[in-house]
């Protein structure tokens, strides 16, 4: 047996520095009939000896059968998005902020392309590759490890012998010659298109069956570490020629910029040469290089200061404005929206457009009739540029507010640049309110879409939003088209939404500002909306990630003594408004904090979390003068040294096992 191990390692680290070679930096040292037979050859050895087979074997990179679903990951960290700037203005601005809360100009930057591509972290445990997720909604994602091993440039356990946990990022995306040759697949066996390699890859990645997903020629840029307790290097840029070493794909056309000068020569460059890359980037991010400036700096919401995405400038195209349709939100407020004669942007069909705003419309002389530059960048909601001119014939037609609301002929008030209705009680901001609150990212109510939520509303039977849980299947089964078979679907949808989380009642409330990542964030910190509601100004801008804007708002909403009593009437009703609290075993680490580090020997980290949080204590990952204790294993880095700095306690595994009760 012994012979069979050593020759079984022997032919992995072959194949692994093969793969290392061919994937990661493009050159072949044997010939592809080698390359099979040394994988023929661990094959026959496993199928022998079984029990030798481990995750790291390149005969696992490929599942033989379909996942029925897919798991949900919570980040421990979670990832974040970046803001956007599409102009040289923007990142001066950035670099301004950056500059006033670190008190200096004196900035190193680390600028990379942006692939556009699918967000992925990719988790090891001493050296192995043991679980790859999407990005979700940056703090849940989707467990894609099996698909993500098909993917030959992700190494399945890294070049250096490297003890604890590590986590790295970056995109998954197609190159272009396996988008066109897939195209041209489909379009022989008369089969839709696929839009573009962006979607290509995100849908690729989420197949059910990994054999689909290998097939598919993914690749992967890594852009971050984002986890390990044992570094020496300073900059961000220097970390990615560490994980180039450890056997990650980083992309070699990054670099160090010494000004924002240097950072906009990069960004040009690039711009005119990206149809030479092989795959689609849709900008550049810029980074502050240093980590310890990035860690002072820290985040805003949802985004971390010390980055920034610079994006091309948008695709365009020309088309004709048909008319212009007026939306009402659920604030009351009027938008203006763009009816198109249908046009292809990026692989989107496109037939409505943002106009903004009434003063947006006249600034860019946009008429009824015209012929105009529409712009898509990404995903966002694609916009008018503004008309052309030229193809102008004298028919077309100027836009001018109405001044009556177009849904219950209220008057229309002008408040700053926004016009909004002045009936608070009009349909159309209450129907928006109803849709909000059973949206998918809210109670998610099935069956509860537009139709029904507009037909129920002027049926008179909802009212106010807490009647939607007062509905029966015999009020039901009487409406058109419903019957007693989908009454008491709907009904069953209903009394299930009861249990929804804490953040997603928040974020059906409606609350200004208020997206499902602030609501999330919300709902940890507070607990319950009995908590949230009591809360002062103070107490919100306290919270890392919420700003005055958002404080304010929520102050605000719960002012309004309507608002009070319907969420007294939603609990009344049976809705969750409490933050799922696992049961206590003890309080033994009741008002402590818990820092852990290093690979410690009888328990994983997520079981120390755990045995913390079940005994009353709390799980931070940063050393502060808050932290109670730091738990270390082997290989502590860099939190042990802050601790000894600090002075605060340090235990050994044992000695955090000999606390517990």
């Amino acid at each position: 047996m012994d012979k069979e191990i050593g020759r079984l390692n022997e032919l992995k680290d072959q194949i692994r520095e093969h793969d290392y070679n061919y994937y990661v930096l493009n050159q072949s040292l044997i010939s592809d009939a080698q390359y099979d037979e040394l994988l023929q050859t661990v094959r026959g050895i496993e199928e022998d000896y079984p029990e030798l087979i481990t995750n790291d074997s390149p005969t696992q990179r490929v599942g033989g059968e379909a996942t029925d679903q897919f798991e949900q990951v919570t980040h421990s960290i979670p990832m974040l998005s970046l803001s956007n700037t599409f102009d040289y203005t923007g990142l001066e601005e950035w670099q301004k902020r950056a500059a006033n809360i670190i008190d200096s100009t004196d900035l190193i930057f680390s600028a990379e392309l942006k692939i556009d591509g699918l967000a992925i972290s990719l988790i090891y445990e001493n050296g192995t590759f043991v679980r790859g997720s999407t990005r979700g909604n940056g703090l849940i994602g989707e467990d894609v490890t099996h698909n993500l091993k098909t993917i030959r440039s992700i190494p399945l356990s890294l070049n250096q012998d490297l003890p604890g946990h590590l986590e790295v990022r970056g995109e998954v995306y197609m190159p272009l010659n396996a988008f066109n040759a897939i195209n041209q697949q489909r379009s022989e066996q008369d089969e839709p298109l696929l839009a573009n390699p962006r979607n290509a890859a995100s849908g690729s990645i989420r197949q059910l069956d990994p054999r689909i997903t290998a097939s598919r020629k993914l690749d992967i840029w890594i852009y971050s570490l984002t986890e390990y307790s044992n570094t020496t290097f300073t900059g961000h840029h220097q970390g990615l020629e560490w994980l180039k070493e450890l056997g990650f794909k980083t992309n070699p056309t990054s670099s160090i910029c010494t000004s924002l000068q240097e950072v906009q020569q990069y960004y040009e460059y690039w711009m005119n040469h990206r149809s030479e890359l092989g795959y689609d980037i849709d900008g550049i991010v810029i980074k502050v290089d240093s980590i310890k400036l990035q860690n002072t700096l820290g985040f805003v919401g949802r985004e971390p200061r010390w980055a920034i995405a610079y994006k091309f400038p948008a695709e365009q195209t020309n088309t004709k404005l048909i008319s212009i349709g007026l939306n009402v939100g659920r604030t009351g407020s009027i938008n203006p929206f763009a009816i198109l004669e249908p046009v292809n942007i990026g692989g989107v069909t496109v037939t409505n457009a943002s106009l903004h705003n009434e003063e947006d419309i006249n600034r860019k002389d946009i008429r009824v009739g015209d012929i105009v530059i529409i712009e898509r960048a990404g995903d966002v909601i694609p916009h008018i540029i503004g008309p052309v001119t030229e193809t102008r014939t004298g028919k077309e037609v100027p836009f001018r507010m109405p001044e009556l609301c177009p849904q219950c002929e209220s008057p229309i008030i002008k408040e700053d640049s926004t016009h909004r209705c002045s009936n608070s009680s009009c349909p159309a901001v209450f129907l928006e309110s109803i849709r909000h609150f059973v949206s998918k990212n809210a109670l998610d109510i099935e069956g509860l879409g537009e139709k029904w939520c507009a037909s129920l509303i002027s049926n008179n039977m909802i009212q106010k939003l807490s009647d939607i849980y007062k509905l029966n299947i015999s009020e039901l089964s009487t409406m058109d088209r419903m019957g007693e078979v989908l009454a008491s679907k709907l009904v069953a949808n209903i009394e299930e939404s009861k249990s929804r989380p804490l953040d997603r009642i928040i974020f059906g409330l409606g609350i200004l500002h208020v997206g499902s990542e602030i609501a999330t964030l919300l709902a940890q910190t507070y607990g319950s909306l009995q908590n949230l509601s009591e809360a002062s100004l103070d107490d919100l801008l306290a919270i890392d990630g919420i700003g005055p804007k958002i404080a304010q708002s929520i102050k605000d909403y719960f002012n309004v003594e309507s608002n009070k009593s319907l969420i007294y009437e939603l609990e009344k009703l049976g809705l969750n408004m409490n933050s799922e609290v696992k049961s206590i075993s003890s309080n033994v680490f009741t008002g402590l904090t818990f820092v852990i580090t290093g690979t410690l020997h009888n328990l994983t980290r997520k079981d120390t979390e755990e045995l913390i949080k079940t005994n009353g204590g709390k799980v931070t990952n940063s050393v502060t003068s808050n932290t109670s204790y730091l738990i270390t294993g082997d290989s502590p880095g860099s939190k042990l040294t802050k601790a000894q700095e600090i002075g605060t306690t340090v235990l050994t595994e044992s000695e955090f096992l000999a606390l517990m009760p």
